[in-house]
């Protein structure tokens, strides 16, 4: 389809949302918005942090930055809406909009597959060559990772929201979802799209098995080196590293699993929903909060950044009584 389908199709959807009618939209609203403020305020924080600390400057901080900036931008691609259409009863999106969240949405989540796939090479490099570990995370590489996963995650978004969108929407345009994503939004497709789904699904599959395969390969070598250790406190530094890395890994991949992987008879529209919100709004929310409660750097470079504004406080207080 060309230019004339995409100018057809170029009217407003409406997003049922995440609960079709909800009983309580204003507890709905206070929640999701809490979620949202914590996610927001959590990964800033992080991004500032690793910014400001020099003991953070390290290849594995400079990662988890992408991963923070990555988490901010996701949350606000469907978040910000949602909120919007508990509180108004006009809940549509224009084509265009919709064609942005899609492309958004893929490039992110791709983004994110390929990024956490490269923070477990980082950590297999960190606990097997310890040694070569400044060569071969060197910043030149880890610049290169970084774009690496940008660019990996755009292509998906290029390849999947121009034919995605292209197909005609003659029936509803009410979309059963609290965003446009995009199984939700070819229900509305009068004409058959099975085979760009199945192409589709492979071209998920494949780009879930390329970081899932590094990561696997990654946590092997490391718990073979890990067995090896003689040293107990060794052993207990290395799945200290990890351990971060390994709970973000396995809930992010856990719902990326469902979504992608599982066939479409395990699929409800409810169920799609539920673990939509959970990797849209929740793990942005739990990344950081995880990495900063179990990484007692990260928890050391909080402290001082509250102790250096305390003291600055302090001495404001000082002054003023003395000028008194």
């Amino acid at each position: 389809m060309g230019m004339e389908g995409l100018l057809q199709n170029s009217t407003n959807f409406v997003l049922i949302g995440l609960i079709t009618h909800p009983a309580f939209p204003g507890l709905l609203f206070a929640i999701v918005f809490s979620i949202f403020v914590v996610a927001i305020t959590a990964n800033v924080v992080m991004i500032l942090l690793i910014h400001v600390d020099s003991r953070l400057h390290t290849p594995m901080y400079f990662l988890l930055s992408q991963l923070s900036i990555m988490d901010t931008i996701y949350i606000c691609i469907t978040v910000p809406k949602m909120l919007q259409d508990l509180l108004s009863k006009d809940k549509t999106i224009s084509f265009l909009g919709c064609a942005l969240q899609i492309f958004l949405y893929l490039t992110l989540i791709g983004g994110e597959f390929f990024l956490l796939g490269l923070m477990a090479y980082d950590r297999y490099v960190a606990v097997c060559n310890p040694l070569r570990y400044p060569l071969l995370m060197n910043r030149r590489v880890c610049l290169f990772v970084v774009l690496g996963s940008w660019v990996g995650g755009s292509l998906d978004g290029f390849m999947l929201t121009p034919v995605t969108m292209s197909f005609p929407f003659c029936s509803s345009r009410e979309i059963n979802h609290f965003f446009c994503e995009i199984p939700a939004v070819l229900k509305l497709s009068c004409i058959d799209t099975s085979l760009y789904e199945t192409l589709m699904y492979a071209c998920c599959v494949l780009m879930l098995l390329l970081p899932l395969s590094v990561i696997s390969v990654s946590y092997t070598r490391i718990l073979l080196t890990v067995h090896r250790m003689k040293s107990a406190e060794g052993r207990r530094k290395a799945f200290a590293t990890c351990s971060s890395h390994v709970m973000v890994v396995s809930i992010f991949y856990g719902a990326a699993f469902y979504t992608n992987v599982l066939p479409h008879s395990y699929h409800t529209p409810e169920k799609d929903k539920v673990v939509s919100a959970f990797y849209t709004i929740l793990t942005p929310m739990l990344n950081p909060l995880i990495y900063s409660l179990r990484n007692k750097e990260v928890a050391a470079a909080l402290r001082k950044v509250l102790g250096r504004c305390g003291s600055s406080q302090s001495i404001r207080v000082a002054t003023v009584i003395r000028e008194d």
